[in-house]
C-alpha cells in the first residue's frame, strides 16, 4: 500500500465525495435511485476531472449487495464494493484504449460481453481514452452498443470527444466533465 499513487490513495469512494461534477453526480444518483440506468455512457472532459473515478463509483453502486431501493450510494462494505475498491472485481473490466486499440481487442470484448457476470448483477466495461480506438475497433464496438445484453453497462471515457464517431455518441448517454477549479 505504501507505493500506491496519490490519485488512487485519495480517490473518492462515494458520490458524496466527488467535487466539481455535480451535474454528473446528480444525474447518475437519480438514475440509480429510479433504477433507470442506461446501457452506455460517454464521459468526456480533461484529464483528472474524475471520469474513471465516477465510472468506478457507478459500477460499485450498480453491483452493491446492500444498496436499498430508491438509494444511489453503495455501502462500501459488502464483498462487491470491497472488490471494486481493491481493483479485484471480475465484473468491472477496465480497458485502456490507448494501448489496446485494435480490432482484436474489441472482438475479444464482444465475446466477453455475451457471458453473464461472474458474481454480480452487472458486468461494467470502462473503456478509457476510447477516441484512440482504430476505425475497425470502433465499428466492432458500435455493433456491441447497438445490441447489448441486459447485464452489460458500458462507460466510454475520452479527453477528445470530437474524435468520436457520431453514431457511437448517439448510442450513449453523454456527460461533459469540467476542469476542476
Amino acid at each position: 500500500m505504501a507505493n500506491l499513487a496519490l490519485y488512487r490513495k485519495y480517490r473518492p469512494q462515494t458520490f458524496g465525495q466527488i467535487a466539481g461534477q455535480e451535474h454528473v453526480v446528480t444525474t447518475l444518483r437519480n438514475a440509480l435511485a429510479e433504477n433507470a440506468v442506461s446501457h452506455a455512457y460517454i464521459f468526456s472532459g480533461p484529464r483528472g476531472s474524475g471520469k474513471t473515478t465516477i465510472a468506478r463509483l457507478l459500477a460499485k453502486s450498480l453491483n452493491c449487495h446492500n444498496r436499498k431501493e430508491g438509494q444511489a450510494e453503495a455501502c462500501g462494505k459488502c464483498p462487491s464494493c470491497q472488490e471494486i475498491s481493491g481493483g479485484r472485481s471480475l465484473d468491472l473490466i477496465e480497458i485502456d484504449a490507448a494501448s489496446h486499440r485494435g480490432i482484436d481487442e474489441m472482438r475479444e470484448l464482444r465475446e466477453g460481453v455475451r457471458f453473464s457476470p461472474n458474481k454480480e448483477k452487472y458486468k461494467v466495461f470502462v473503456i478509457d481514452e476510447c477516441h484512440q480506438l482504430t476505425k475497425e475497433a470502433v465499428n466492432a464496438l458500435l455493433k456491441t452498443l447497438e445490441e447489448p445484453p441486459a447485464h452489460a453497462v458500458f462507460v466510454l471515457a475520452t479527453t477528445e470527444i470530437h474524435k468520436m464517431l457520431p453514431t457511437i455518441i448517439s448510442r450513449c448517454q453523454r456527460f461533459d466533465f469540467h476542469r476542476l477549479k
